[in-house]
């Protein structure tokens, strides 16, 4: 385990010659049309109709403001919370840039290799941001982390992208300390068959702020809904630095669909469906171990990371194949050498590993 109070290098175009933070996978797909999508972990084959038809028929409310009251208070009784306890926000990057800005911290932490958008938000509100950087050899896992006793914020996802490692709760709730946030992104738990190891809900951890989005389960990438759960003057602060009316009408309209007892049922189940074509897609790629492959297991997530030798030249084969992966160097604590794989379906997995059957001669 490494602790870094300022980034280490890395390569991409970023900060001062630092992995670029704002590299985020949709520019994999950007532009290329007839590329199989692997690099976005947005579910395939949403929204689905039903919710399509939800949002559409909110169209007819546009002339008035939204007014979240009724959203906020389904997602508070979704995690069995009071509204002041809820904060809707224009995705969880939304909530990031609240974090950074209106909070005040003086030594925030983030615990890396994971998303980058809570370490770029930080930095551009001026904070100098430290880094634990996990390690490959301890499976990328939390335990033993050393968190400066000084820290008084500490960011880390749950499950963990891009490394697919889901943390125990005991092993982040840990972590918190009186006078210390303690902020767990938990956009992909929703994934998680019965969302093990979910602190979303929790009251009793001091310091702790829960982030929420629903448009990866939901494929709702494009109309930016999430939310925050945190103690209510927590909330309070975090709520007097957003814009007025910061969530529109059709994704209030989404969120209020999504946390209903019908759409957790089909989350529940299309997570337990992912687990499977994640099970098959990391038994397929245990085939090309001869070639240096390397995926990190145990995963939990919607996506895979995974190691081999030439990296870089192996994801423009693919790409010329037609499958667009996600680089892994733009993640603090990785390099070249890795990739991230979203999970698909058992057919899409078949097509991917045939291409990467050819790609090392068949």
């Amino acid at each position: 385990m490494r602790t870094r109070t300022e980034a280490e290098s890395g390569t991409g175009a970023g900060y001062d010659g630092e992995p670029d933070l704002r590299h985020h996978g949709d520019a994999e797909i950007r532009g290329a049309g007839g590329l199989t999508d692997l690099a976005v972990n947005v579910r395939a084959n949403t929204p689905p109709a039903w919710l399509k038809r939800h949002i559409a028929a909110s169209l007819d409310g546009l002339a008035a403001y939204p007014d979240g009251r009724a959203a906020r208070a389904a997602v508070a009784a979704r995690h069995g919370v009071t509204p002041d306890r809820v904060l809707l926000t224009s995705g969880a990057a939304e909530a990031f840039v609240l974090i950074a800005r209106a909070l005040k911290v003086r030594q925030p932490v983030v615990v890396h290799p994971q998303f980058t958008e809570p370490e770029a938000a930080l930095r551009d509100a001026g904070h100098a941001v430290g880094r634990v950087l996990l390690r490959e050899e301890d499976g990328f896992r939390l335990a033993g982390a050393e968190v400066p006793d000084e820290t008084d914020l500490v960011v880390i996802g749950n499950p963990t992208n891009p490394t697919s490692v889901l943390h125990p709760a005991t092993s982040i709730t840990s972590l918190a300390r009186p006078g210390r946030v303690l902020v767990v992104d938990e956009a992909f738990m929703d994934a998680v068959p019965g969302e093990r190891e979910a602190l979303a809900g929790r009251t009793d951890v001091p310091g702790l702020v829960v982030l929420r989005s629903l448009t990866k389960t939901w494929g709702l990438a494009g109309l930016r809904i999430g939310y925050v759960l945190a103690a209510p003057e927590t909330i309070a602060r975090l709520s007097r630095a957003q814009p007025l009316w910061p969530v529109s009408s059709p994704a209030l309209a989404a969120a209020e669909a999504c946390v209903t007892p019908g759409a957790l049922a089909e989350a529940s189940a299309a997570a337990v469906r992912v687990a499977d074509d994640r099970a098959h897609l990391l038994r397929g790629l245990r085939e090309f171990a001869p070639f240096g492959v390397r995926a990190v297991e145990p995963a939990e997530g919607p996506f895979v990371l995974l190691r081999a030798p030439g990296a870089a030249a192996l994801r423009e084969r693919l790409r010329e194949r037609g499958f667009a992966l996600r680089r892994g160097d733009t993640f603090p604590g990785l390099g070249v050498e890795w990739l991230r794989v979203a999970v698909r379906d058992r057919g899409t997995t078949d097509r991917l590993l045939g291409a990467v059957r050819g790609v090392f001669g068949g």
